[in-house]
């Protein structure tokens, strides 16, 4: 059985592809903390609701020392467009690539759905400390005052 980095354990330093063609990694952010939420699907009820969520809060994260970074599969572009139609401010990356980020976090795996088994994102939040450390795990999050409750964790840590 493989163990994924949990509370107390430094977040993996895994590149990811930005909307803008460049890449973002954790250690980018040393000395702020950030909170990394993955979510299954840009464009989708829930996702678009969590994404918007977070936007606007971002000014509040902000606020708190804290950096957002939102994470899905979809390609770059898509979220270039996903950003323009619902006017996002959260950052958001493409972990597109086998071994990325949300699979060294076991974030990207099995799901079921209709009796269908297949691989998918987890809709789970990280919360990681200016030390680059793990501080909180959110996994199978339910997006309604998720984001107010990253915010509140953020703030305390």
């Amino acid at each position: 059985m493989t163990t994924f980095p949990g509370v107390g354990d430094a977040i993996p330093d895994i590149a990811m592809e930005t909307p803008e063609g460049g890449s973002v990694k954790p250690s980018d952010f040393a000395g702020s903390k950030l909170v990394i939420f993955f979510y299954p699907k840009d464009d989708t009820p829930g996702c678009t609701t969590e994404n918007k969520d977070f936007s606007a809060l971002k000014d509040q994260f902000e606020a708190a020392g804290t950096k957002l970074l939102g994470v899905s599969k979809d390609p770059a572009k898509k979220h270039a467009k996903f950003i323009a139609k619902h006017g996002l401010t959260a950052p958001l990356a493409t972990d597109a690539e086998e071994g990325g980020l949300s699979d060294a976090l076991g974030v990207w795996a099995e799901k079921q759905m209709y009796g269908k088994t297949y691989m998918g994102m987890v809709r789970a939040t990280y919360l990681v400390g200016a030390d680059g450390k793990i501080a909180r795990i959110w996994d199978k999050v339910k997006v309604a005052g998720h984001a107010e409750e990253v915010l509140e964790a953020a703030r305390a840590l």
